[in-house]
């Protein structure tokens, strides 16, 4: 039994991850400052004796005994990210600064939830951890894809400096139950409007790719990385690439949706193409993808559409 600070751990990836590691026989402390976390994602874990739930924004410091940190605080999408991109970098820079100081106080292994952004518009497709990216600095993204290269400089620098135990993620686009209906993301923007049989918005001309891993194939990889001795950043994700466009008509096949689908212009940095190369984390974690993308988007499409028939939904539009 380990004592286990998940920082963002109301969040999507984060109260799934706190729901596992609470079924493993762990004691959980779950800091959240409910920015984009939410209570509904964790409701069912409190009241364990295990659990513990703290509101808690991690610019400021916290102080806790704990032998592992997984460091997810951070708004993911680009709605949430861009509504105030000083807070943003703050908390990717400040935050991994404080949760560091905890690790090295405590002597506990720290695991930073850092992003494919770190490789911006990329040059090189799929992209490997080798590659330095193309990332705009000055651009509307350059507060999150910026932000989360600094705490990847700075998880490497206090491990080498102060020989923290570090594990870095780079985490490529997740899905699945307890997504926001409102963080702006390709999957939940899709389903949303597919259940709502309004027109499906793709941005520029569709041509544009992602890679969809679903969320308990990420929590599996995440918990393999932590309990391994590698250090340096690992690729995270589901190489099982889409164009945008393909994607929408995915999605409104599933739904069974009325909708038509709409374009509109690209957003300024948005990339191009996005893919990871996996083949470390398929040596080192003996990890991959489990779960088919139309598994996977038949749960997600099953959640969406129990929030969106239920009355609280009805009455808050």
């Amino acid at each position: 039994m380990k004592r286990i600070l998940i920082t963002g751990g109301a969040g999507f990836i984060g109260s799934h991850l706190s729901e596992r590691l609470l079924k493993e026989g762990n004691d959980i402390i779950c800091l959240d400052n409910f920015f984009t976390g939410s209570k509904d994602n964790i409701r069912h874990l409190i009241g364990n004796n295990k659990f513990e739930l703290v509101r808690h924004d991690i610019i400021n410091e916290y102080l806790a005994e704990v032998d592992e940190i997984y460091n997810l605080a951070c708004p993911a999408s680009p709605v949430h990210y861009q509504y105030n991109p000083i807070k943003t970098m703050k908390t990717s820079v400040m935050g991994i600064i404080n949760m560091l100081g905890l690790a090295k106080r405590c002597k506990a292994k720290i695991l930073q939830a850092s992003t494919s952004e770190v490789y911006g518009d990329p040059k090189i497709h799929p992209q490997i951890e080798s590659y330095w990216g193309n990332v705009n600095p000055i651009g509307i993204r350059s507060c999150y894809d910026e932000g989360k290269r600094c705490a990847e400089t700075l998880m490497m620098d206090y491990h080498r400096q102060n020989n923290i135990d570090i594990r870095i993620a780079r985490i490529f686009n997740t899905y699945g139950p307890r997504m926001a209906l409102n963080d702006g993301r390709v999957v939940s923007n899709f389903i949303v409007q597919a259940l709502k049989n309004e027109p499906i918005t793709v941005y520029g001309n569709g041509s544009q790719t992602r890679a969809f891993c679903y969320v308990s194939d990420l929590i599996d990889a995440l918990i393999k990385l932590m309990d391994s001795n590698y250090n340096k950043p690992v690729n995270l994700g589901n190489p099982d690439e889409h164009t945008i466009l393909d994607f929408a008509k995915l999605i409104i096949e599933l739904t069974n949706s009325k909708s038509e689908i709409i374009f509109k212009e690209l957003p300024s940095d948005d990339p191009v193409q996005r893919e990871p190369d996996i083949n470390l984390a398929k040596e080192i974690l003996n990890w991959e993808p489990k779960i088919q993308i139309k598994e996977g988007l038949l749960k997600t499409i099953e959640y969406f559409d129990k929030i969106i028939s239920t009355k609280k939904y009805r009455e808050s539009i």
